[in-house]
This record gives C-alpha cells, structure tokens and sequence, in this order.
C-alpha cells in the first residue's frame, strides 16, 4: 500500500522579490544563461541560510529539451509549460533526442560547474517522466495508453529514462554532488494506488538502480518523499538509519554523507530548516 507525503515545496514558484531586486537581474533574459542562474542560485542559497544551490529553478527543463513549448515568466511568476506539443502518446517516441551542448539545459549544467568551481555544494533537480510528460501532452493521453497501450508506454518509459540518466552521467562531469529527483505529477494522489504501483514496476525501481550504479558514491541521489513511499509501500525500499555525530538539519546531514549513502529521501530536500534532533539519517536502500 503506497502512502502520500504531503509536500507543501513543490508549488512554491517563482524567486523572492527581495532577490530579484538586489541582484537587478532582467526576466526571463535571467533564467537563460548560466552565470544569472549561478548568481540566483547563490543567492537564494544564502538568502534561506541553506547548505547548498539548487538549480534549476522549475521542472520544465527536460520537457522543453525534448521540444516542450514553456512560458518562461518572470523573476515572480515561475515557468510553466505554455502549450503542447503532442496530441498523442505515440509523438512522444518522435521528439527528438536531448542535446545536452545547447539550449536552456546547458546553460544549468554550465551553472553548476561555476557553482561547483566557487566551493558550493549542488543541488541538480530532475524531474520524473510525469513532470516531464506535463510539458509535451495532455496527461489524459498518457493516462490512456498506460491502460490500453502497455507495450508503447514501456518504449516511452524507456525512452525517457534513456534521457534522464545520460542528464545524471553529464551532470556528475559537471561537478555536480546532489541530485535531486522528483515526479511529484506522477504521485498516487494524481494517479490512485493501482497506477502509481504500475509506475513504479515499469520505471521508477529499475531507473533509480541504474541511476545509483551510474552515480557509484560521485554524488548523492535525493529522492522526493513522494517518490521513497511509492518504493517503500510497494516493497522495493527499505531504510537504513544512519548514526549522526549530533542534531543537524537535514540538507548538511546528506552533505555529510556523501560517498558513503547513494540514496536518502526522509524529507523534501526543499525543507530548508527540517532538524534531525534524534540524529538519525535514513538512508533509502533500493532492494
């Protein structure tokens, strides 16, 4: 049985004004290059007193790569998939490949180096084939063929893990140490038990073990609480508690861990302030 996290991170769009106006950036010219990214990430970093960057500042960058159409808004109003591009799921297997040299996806890898090359720790956050999906279609095509076409939804399943885990080997080459994986749009309360159990079997198990053999101790996999029921309640998971030396918030505890926990997951990593008072880390263990 699959149980729900609540998560009250996912909906916050957008960077705070306080922000945007210190650094005197234009939008959305700012969320298209990397040294603006890299300079809002830092100060986002410093401005909630976090232990580390977190980039990109949406979930739209994997779908637009593949040809997703996004509104980029502007430094308060987040960018969000502005009209689809396919009208059947079968048009998803004919986008094309993600070209991880050029576009809005580069310029994050790009940011995350500078980042990495200034002494910080980072964040990448990636999304789920759903979040992705919500890009390019209508959900209910998908939904769909998940019920009536199994057969091409394993052939998109695959093509869309093809693509996220050439992002993560890319990204590691980058620098990055963290990556942050999330499909909140795929979560059982969207998808109801039998569906979001389904998921899991024919993506989100096998693509997380690949994931941690490719990352192999380089960097740290953080699973969304959604994504670590869904393995737990279908027995795919199980945790590992991980003495801590003293109480820390949870961001510094994962830092700590690096190299030594592929997979944690407890809490949202965007939970800034969530404390670990019984120093205890629980570390997500794939079966």
């Amino acid at each position: 049985m699959i149980s729900d996290f609540r998560c009250t991170f996912d909906n916050a769009i957008g960077i705070s004004p306080e922000i945007t106006n210190d650094l005197k950036l234009s939008f959305p010219d700012a969320y298209m290059h990397a040294d603006t990214m890299a300079k809002i990430a830092h100060a986002m970093k410093q401005k909630e007193g976090a232990a580390f960057c977190m980039l990109p500042f949406c979930h739209t960058v994997e779908g637009e790569a593949m040809g997703g159409i996004v509104n980029m808004g502007d430094g308060n109003l987040g960018l969000r998939a502005k009209e689809y591009c396919c009208t059947s799921a079968t048009e998803l297997l004919e986008l094309p490949e993600i070209d991880y040299s050029k576009g809005r996806i580069y310029e994050v890898l790009e940011a995350c180096q500078r980042l990495r090359e200034e002494g910080e720790h980072v964040a990448l956050m990636i999304s789920g084939p759903f979040t992705i999906f919500n890009v390019l279609i209508d959900p209910k095509y998908v939904f769909k063929a998940m019920r009536k076409q199994p057969e091409l939804m394993q052939d998109i399943f695959q093509r869309i893990e093809r693509e996220l885990l050439t992002y993560i080997k890319i990204a590691v080459e980058y620098g990055v140490d963290m990556i942050s994986y999330a499909d909140s749009s795929g979560g059982v309360n969207i998808l109801g038990p039998k569906m979001a159990e389904q998921v899991v079997m024919d993506f989100t198990y096998d693509f997380l073990k690949k994931a941690v053999e490719l990352l192999n101790g380089k960097a740290m996999l953080l699973l969304c609480p959604k994504t670590t029921l869904a393995l737990i309640g279908t027995e795919k998971a199980c945790y590992v508690d991980h003495e801590l030396p003293e109480a820390m918030r949870y961001g510094e505890a994962c830092i700590s861990l690096i190299g030594q926990v592929p997979v944690a997951g407890q809490m949202c990593i965007k939970n800034i302030d969530y404390q670990l008072e019984n120093k205890k880390f629980r570390e997500i263990r794939l079966y």
